[in-house]
């Protein structure tokens, strides 16, 4: 009989195991981390330096939630507009003065910019400390995963997501766009979504909570209508998803009809949605994340080329891809970058798609980066993508629409 220590050998857990208690000590819960000792910034493209203490560095934060970071920032330096596809950050500047911000999905149908000046006082280089919800809270750098993943990103893919020539997008994956740590990335000044790490739905505590919508009260969701006025109604949608709609006035080929908590009051608190995807011959749903929510989707008619990326584990941002056929189903995990394209030049394709929450949320790359209400500064995302400010001023002045409709 196979002994249990060759049988658990090679174990994975969502997590690490746990040792067993009598050999934990106080070492395990100790690092000497020296985060008050300034570093090396030279070497960064962005003029940046992330360093992470994270359960890979100090074990016992295993199943605690919580990990803790500096960053060092050169003059003109930034971290660059990135994800924590597992948590939420919460930051302080120690030295100088930083200009930071986040952008929300598109509520509302706006991709909105909150940022702020942060002061400690008019010293440079600056300092800042960053907690994080998570013990190992992933970071998805923008240009990274987009131009650097490994293997690429189809440059058809790329080109019709940021409305740019082939030829550009060749020379931007060309660049070797690098992390902006030495040691392991960990990106904390743009974060794209605040609410990302950790997100879930509100819990059912009854059988069921249907929306109401005239509620003043704000929650985490919305508040529970009286069970005496719930009716079969608040269940139902008569949403035609099996009509297919209007790819021709989108630019990058595709609509998403999406049934949420929004149109559908009876999801409230159940975790869950469902959305139909349309693509032109040639369209694409462009890369972008669900801030809340893991997606399972099945090709209906057509062909798809889809795929993620994952942050930067192990210091590489690798892409997972695959040709979906019709019938089959493919996973995109809760905040990673991903896509859909049809290859096919002649005919479309539908999808549906089923997502982990009641309002997951969308923040397309290109949309957010460029078409932020208000913009990003220039100065930011011309280190970010090392490139002009003139082409990231021209890509700014760019009507980025929604294909969600």
């Amino acid at each position: 009989m196979e002994h249990n220590s060759v049988r658990y050998k090679n174990m994975r857990v969502n997590g690490f195991p746990c040792l067993n208690p009598m050999d934990v000590n106080a070492d395990h819960f100790f690092k000497a981390a020296m985060l008050d000792k300034p570093k090396n910034t030279k070497d960064s493209k962005f003029g940046s330096n992330v360093t992470l203490i994270n359960v890979m560095q100090l074990p016992g934060l295993n199943t605690l939630g919580i990990s803790i970071a500096r960053i060092d920032y050169a003059p003109l330096g930034e971290n660059p507009p990135h994800t924590h596809p597992r948590a939420t950050e919460i930051f302080t500047v120690l030295e100088g003065t930083l200009y930071v911000g986040f952008v929300t999905s598109n509520q509302n149908n706006m991709n909105k910019l909150f940022s702020k000046v942060l002061n400690k006082g008019d010293v440079f280089p600056a300092v800042a400390v960053a907690a994080l919800s998570s013990q190992n809270p992933g970071a998805i750098t923008i240009a990274n995963a987009v131009f650097g993943s490994k293997p690429p990103i189809s440059d058809d893919v790329l080109a019709k997501a940021f409305q740019v020539e082939k030829g550009t997008i060749d020379w931007l994956q060309a660049q070797n766009i690098m992390a902006s740590s030495s040691f392991l990335l960990l990106a904390t000044l743009l974060a794209l979504a605040s609410w990302q790490g950790m997100a879930s739905d509100p819990s059912p505590l009854q059988d069921f909570c249907v929306a109401d919508m005239h509620s003043p009260v704000r929650v985490n969701g919305f508040p529970c209508l009286n069970p005496m006025d719930v009716n079969a109604d608040h269940f139902f949608k008569a949403a035609m998803l099996d009509t297919p709609k209007n790819t021709k006035d989108s630019k990058v080929g595709s609509n998403v009809t999406l049934i949420n908590v929004m149109q559908l009051p009876g999801l409230n608190t159940l975790g869950i949605s469902i959305a139909r995807i349309d693509y032109a011959p040639l369209g694409e749903n462009p890369p972008h994340t669900h801030p809340r929510a893991t997606e399972i989707l099945t090709v209906l008619e057509g062909t798809l080329y889809v795929g993620f990326v994952t942050s930067n584990q192990n210091n590489m941002n690798k892409l997972f891809s695959k040709v979906l056929n019709k019938g089959d189903v493919f996973v995109f995990p809760v905040g990673l970058i991903h896509f859909q394209f049809n290859p096919n030049p002649h005919q479309p394709a539908v999808a549906i798609a089923a997502l982990s929450s009641q309002n997951p949320g969308v923040i397309t790359i290109a949309n957010a980066v460029f078409g932020s209400t208000p913009p990003i500064s220039d100065d930011v995302l011309a280190k970010a993508f090392q490139v002009e400010k003139g082409t990231i001023d021209w890509l700014q002045a760019q009507f980025w629409e929604n294909n969600h409709y």
